[in-house]
């Protein structure tokens, strides 16, 4: 499903500006924190404002259409909630985010949760981390 499709789904409203917001969000190839986000919907359509940015993105927040992330750099970053399940690997000294799956840490994370009595209903994977070539020259 699209976001447009999802926001339809749940009831909300798509007006110019949301669906400005919805394509920029959706061509986007990272993880945008608002700034960045406003910048791009900005050279879309100038007559946006941040304050509209701000509220979309709290909308489609509740409305379970983004998810928000905290990469430890005091900025919220969003993605569309409708990517597969992955988890994510973030370079400590560039902040690139890298968007991993592996089928290893699901089994495993299962398997914890199942040891100590419980069934694993969802779960959330954010590693911190620097190239190893860089952390060999430091040795």
């Amino acid at each position: 499903m699209t976001l447009e499709q999802l926001c339809q789904a749940r009831g909300l409203r798509i007006t110019e500006q949301r669906r400005v917001i919805i394509r920029v969000l959706s061509e986007s190839q990272d993880h945008p924190d608002v700034n960045a986000l406003y910048k791009r919907v900005n050279q879309a359509d100038s007559k946006i404002s941040l304050a509209t940015v701000y509220r979309t993105l709290r909308l489609f927040e509740e409305a379970h259409i983004l998810n928000r992330h905290d990469f430890g750099d005091g900025k919220s970053r969003y993605e569309e909630a409708t990517h597969d399940h992955h988890h994510h690997l973030i370079d400590a000294h560039t902040g690139q985010i890298i968007e991993f799956h592996d089928e290893r840490i699901e089994s495993l994370q299962k398997e914890i949760a199942k040891d100590l009595g419980y069934r694993l209903v969802g779960h959330r994977l954010e590693l911190y981390g620097i190239p190893l070539k860089e952390s060999r020259e430091k040795i």
